[in-house]
Parts: structure tokens; sequence; C-alpha cells
């Protein structure tokens, strides 16, 4: 790890001098000029002091987290195939995040499980075919192009009346699928 490299570019983020960082750290100058070419290390004492005058701590100074995927392509899908449809998380681990979105293929006079009420939100955006959504003893239609949205604080499921297979994006938050 070039330790110095780093330092610099925490320096530049704080719109701070060589000088004004060496003055805050009771350092010369000459000594972070070095320190930031690597051509000296710092005691663990002199890099906590500077990284505090730089607004962070050791532990988020050396926490090189990678930064996670952005983009997912078909290759990062899980699949899960039943009689009735076929599930596709369309970003792994997502029970992790706050929300889950996935993909359903729900085949023709089929529907998917009856969901006890629980914590919760749901939303969809129905990408071919048509749906009915119930909730409780309400049923809705939602239709290729049309979106919906609903606490999932009351008994619910969804299900395809039609002959042809309805394809919907679906999101959950907290994840529930």
């Amino acid at each position: 790890m070039e330790i110095g490299k780093k330092i610099k570019r925490l320096r530049i983020l704080c719109n701070l001098t060589q000088k004004e960082l060496a003055d805050r750290c009771e350092l010369t100058k000459g000594y972070i000029s070095q320190l930031e070419n690597d051509l000296t290390s710092p005691s663990i004492t002199t890099l906590v002091d500077i990284l505090s005058a730089l607004g962070t701590d050791i532990n988020k100074f050396f926490n090189d987290e990678v930064q996670s995927k952005i983009v997912f392509d078909d290759s990062d899908f899980i699949e899960k195939i039943s009689e009735e449809s076929t599930l596709t998380w369309l970003v792994p681990n997502a029970q992790k995040n706050n929300m889950e979105p996935v993909m359903m293929e729900l085949n023709p006079l089929s529907s998917t499980p009856r969901d006890m009420p629980h914590e919760g939100e749901e939303f969809g955006y129905v990408l071919s075919g048509e749906i009915e959504i119930t909730l409780d003893k309400n049923r809705y239609v939602c239709k290729k192009g049309e979106s919906f949205y609903y606490v999932a604080d009351r008994l619910h499921y969804i299900k395809n009346n039609k002959q042809k297979t309805a394809k919907f994006i679906w999101i959950s938050s907290p994840p529930n699928f």
C-alpha cells in the first residue's frame, strides 16, 4: 500500500497545502512532502495525527473495501423455475440490501403463493401480459406498461388469469423473496 499517495489524495480532497497539513500536525512541510512521495514512513502516532487532521481515522484509512458491483448481466442472475413461474433474482445476494428486485414470469392461469402480512412495501412494473393483484379481498388489474405499489401489511398475492405468460419486475423492501 502506498500510504503517502493516499495521504496526498486525502489532503487534496480537504483543500490543504502541505504546509497547512504540517502546521496542523506540528510537522514540517518537508516531512509531509517526503511522506507523500513514499520516501519515509510515519510512526503510528504521527499517522493517527495526520489522519485526524484530514478528517478520518486509521480504520477508515486502511479499509480498502472494494466498491460493490453496480451493473449485473444475465450471468449474474439466479433463476428458480417452478410449475407456476420462473423467478429471476436480478441482483445476486440482494437479500442483504434494503430492496430485492426480481423478474417474475407467471405462467398462464397461475398465481404466486399467498403471502401473509409482513413489514415492508412492494412495487412492480408489468413488462408483458396482465396480472391481478389481490390485497385481502380487493383485486386490482395491472397491464403491460403499468406499475403497482402497496404496503405489504395485508394478505397478498398475484395471479395471471390469462392464457399467456405475464412478465413483471417485482421489488420487495425489505427483501422477502
